[in-house]
């Protein structure tokens, strides 16, 4: 089974990866990564890092002649910023001990890792926490699970993503989004996806594009910052897949780890999610179909599970963000060394950060999914798993 390990500090030298588990067998490049680290970059809304950390991941190991082969595949990244500023940040984040003194960072952010981090490791610097708790650690994470979303592909199995609220901008309801989306889903759900980067902040409706770019100008102003809800849609997922034999293997509760461990996730629904509570059951099952000698769903407000377990049908998964919590206005908060109120220092940052971090859970629900397929129709070469796979 695929599973991935990330190391490395937001401002240290390199991001490494270490996917375990992918098929022999599959095409896998490293313009292929490359093109799901560029969409994580992109988005109306985003931060001063951006202009200069252009990531790329190279292929270290695990893959020869363009194909995977069935080792662990090892991946590198290097961090932009470290090479930038030289002078400041190979000695502030040295492995070895260093004679000089580093200024320590003693105030902790509301929202962050910060204070729980001190807490949890007893450090008396709040550097090591910022560095490890870091978003961008999601980029090292979107380049390992980008090898299992090139192996879904192999089997015509395609995620897409697009923005469907940004603060108080968004669709009105479950049906009106559907209204928009739905219809891409003909072509797959990567051209869904394509359509939606078309826009600044990854929304499929134009007008609702230009509100949700001016509530963010709006709130920059303020110094404040903004959150919001996104959908991933899977498409080309046969019938079968999950089990709901056991609680831990169920797909909805693997898939909502999956986004859940994204930095600053605070919701995930499957279909109509939150709302099925607000709706009595004729407007909430779907109701069984036979046509064309195969059963169906006629509506898909399950999104595509039931029981744990995939109907056929494309999947469909909400996801919540948190405003950014780093902010041109201040919070108040206490220094942990000498427990005196104050108020929390400013870093360049992310006004919204909702239309990058959309990318990030399109890619980290592919091993989930990819897991799924291969305990179904499993093998250790893709050669082996399409003479099992219908």
């Amino acid at each position: 089974m695929i599973r991935y390990l990330t190391a490395g500090e937001s401002h240290g030298p390199e991001l490494i990866g270490i996917v375990e588990g992918l098929p022999a067998g599959i095409p896998l490049s490293e313009e292929a990564i490359a093109k799901q680290l560029a969409r994580r970059q992109e988005g109306y809304g985003r931060g001063g890092r951006m202009a200069f950390e252009k990531d790329t991941a190279g292929i270290v190991s695990g893959v020869r002649f363009g194909k995977t082969m069935g080792h662990p595949v090892a991946l590198k990244m290097v961090n932009r910023a470290y090479e930038k500023d030289a002078d400041n940040w190979p000695r502030v984040m040295s492995a070895k001990p260093v004679s000089d003194s580093i200024p320590k960072i003693t105030v902790p952010r509301p929202g962050h890792a910060d204070l729980v981090g001190v807490q949890k490791f007893r450090f008396d610097d709040i550097r090591p926490v910022i560095e490890r708790s870091s978003a961008r650690e999601t980029a090292m994470r979107v380049a390992c699970c980008a090898t299992a979303r090139e192996f879904l592909r192999h089997f015509k199995i395609e995620i897409g993503g697009h923005v469907i609220q940004i603060g108080e901008q968004g669709y009105s309801s479950w049906e009106s989004t559907r209204e928009t989306a739905d219809p891409l889903l003909s072509n797959g759900a990567e051209h869904l996806a394509d359509t939606a980067d078309g826009s600044e902040v990854r929304c499929l409706d134009a007008s609702l594009t230009g509100h949700m770019v001016d509530e963010i100008k709006k709130r920059r102003k303020e110094g404040s910052s903004l959150g919001g809800i996104y959908e991933i849609i899977v498409t080309g997922l046969p019938a079968g897949l999950g089990t709901y034999v056991h609680w831990d293997r169920k797909l909805e509760g693997l898939l909502a780890q999956a986004i859940m461990s994204i930095q600053a996730m605070k919701g995930v629904e499957i279909g109509l999610g939150f709302e099925a509570g607000k709706r009595h059951g004729h407007q909430v099952h779907d109701e069984i179909t036979w046509e064309s000698n195969r059963f169906g769903r006629s509506t898909n407000r399950a999104g595509g599970l039931e029981g744990g377990v995939t109907t056929g049908m494309p999947l469909i998964i909400r996801g919540v963000m948190k405003p950014i919590p780093t902010m041109l206005k201040p919070l108040q908060t206490v220094d942990i060394i000498t427990k005196k109120a104050q108020d929390t220092r400013y870093e360049r940052s992310d006004v919204c950060a909702l239309p990058r971090a959309m990318v990030v859970a399109e890619n980290v629900i592919a091993p989930v999914i990819a897991n799924a397929f291969l305990e179904k129709y499993g093998g250790d070469s893709i050669a082996e798993i399409a003479g099992r796979y219908p």
